[in-house]
């Protein structure tokens, strides 16, 4: 998403962008704490950032009838979820609010997304959330899938599941707000028409992963959902919210606020 930016590829029309990668659930918190102007965050995190932050347009990261998975060192099923320790990439990621809306009733255990997995085979869990390209290589290690998180959604509700957003600190100012939302979707239109030089810088940030994998978990979150949430992207944001909010997750209702493009 932010390549053309890191690498100046696009006209920025005076504003410097200053490039912080940090998982998201650290930027969940910073963004809690007003420190950044504009970041990635979870969709969850967001419905406690609407007094100071606006959703950019671009940006989101969708889980397309796929998302986080849950897995366990055994075949399981969803009624075998309830009042398990559940390892959890974070309490205002977007997949532990799914994995609530899908079974209420279990002992999250936050821990960074990265150590999810060694938790679930260790047995310090009974099973873990997973999220990134985990989602991809949970089974090289010997796990089993207990439920995906997208597909779970689609079938419930026959729309994406709304993961990831880009959000703008409203105290910026429309002027300003208006740049940094063009900027963006300039970015992201730039990574998809000139997608190997995209890959070629994301691959320096790929934990590990083949080139093929990462180009197919690229594909998977920044695709069209991300150059626009478009009807059904704001439709699904909205309704995951209010799921959240009716089940007790959330503390109240979100209208979600976007900023046009």
């Amino acid at each position: 998403m932010f390549y053309a930016l890191a690498e100046g590829l696009i006209d920025t029309e005076g504003l410097e962008y200053v490039h912080e990668l940090q998982d998201i659930e650290s930027l969940n918190g910073r963004a809690l704490r007003g420190e950044l102007e504009v970041s990635a965050v979870s969709i969850h995190a967001y419905a406690h950032l609407t007094d100071r932050y606006a959703l950019l347009s671009s940006g989101a990261s969708m889980g397309d009838c796929y998302g986080p998975r849950l897995v366990a060192k055994t075949a399981a099923e969803r009624a075998d979820v309830r009042g398990k320790r559940v390892a959890v990439p974070g309490l205002l990621t977007s997949a532990y609010l799914a994995l609530r809306l899908y079974e209420p009733d279990f002992e999250a255990v936050p821990m960074p997304f990265d150590q999810v997995e060694a938790a679930v085979i260790d047995g310090s869990v009974d099973m873990g959330l997973i999220i990134h390209e985990g989602q991809l290589t949970y089974a090289d290690i010997g796990l089993a899938l207990v439920a995906d998180m997208g597909e779970w959604w689609y079938g419930e509700t026959g729309l994406p599941l709304p993961l990831g957003g880009n959000v703008v600190r409203k105290d910026l100012g429309p002027v300003v707000i208006a740049k940094i939302s063009r900027h963006l979707k300039a970015s992201i239109a730039y990574a998809l028409s000139h997608r190997d030089g995209a890959l070629d810088h994301a691959m320096r940030f790929a934990r590990g992963l083949e080139r093929a994998a990462a180009d197919e978990f690229v594909g998977m979150y920044v695709n069209d959902w991300t150059l626009d949430y478009g009807e059904r992207g704001r439709e699904a944001v909205a309704l995951l919210l209010k799921r959240g909010a009716e089940a007790g997750v959330i503390p109240r209702t979100i209208v979600p606020e976007f900023v046009a493009p």
